[in-house]
């Protein structure tokens, strides 16, 4: 493992992200869609309903999988988790929040600009 790294880096951002859900007291979910769209998490808002969260480990961060979920359910807005900054694109409805700030989550779904 200690050879290549890399080959680890999502799996390894993955499970950041579910600890820190899980820390703040947030229930594990995903969603597969067909063989190649599947949602990192998916996790329910009191006001904004049942919103899905893709977690990326690079900037590099091309959401197919969400733009397969807003089709089909057509959330609120959607969530990336990556190494871009704050951010929100009101034509995908992905709000985007770096991975260090993953720790606020349950403080950012409310306060960001929707």
């Amino acid at each position: 493992m200690l050879d290549d790294m890399t080959m680890y880096k999502g799996i390894i951002t993955e499970n950041y992200v579910a600890n820190q859900l899980k820390a703040n007291g947030i229930d594990l979910l995903y969603w597969k869609g067909n063989r190649h769209s599947k949602v990192d998490f998916l996790i329910t808002t009191k006001d904004d309903g049942i919103i899905p969260i893709e977690v990326k480990a690079e900037e590099h961060t091309q959401s197919k999988s969400l733009k397969v979920y807003d089709e089909l359910y057509h959330p609120k807005y959607m969530i990336r988790i990556s190494l871009k900054d704050f951010g929100y694109n009101p034509e995908t409805k992905i709000k985007s929040i770096p991975l260090y700030a993953t720790f606020l989550i349950k403080n950012l779904m409310n306060k960001f600009l929707c």
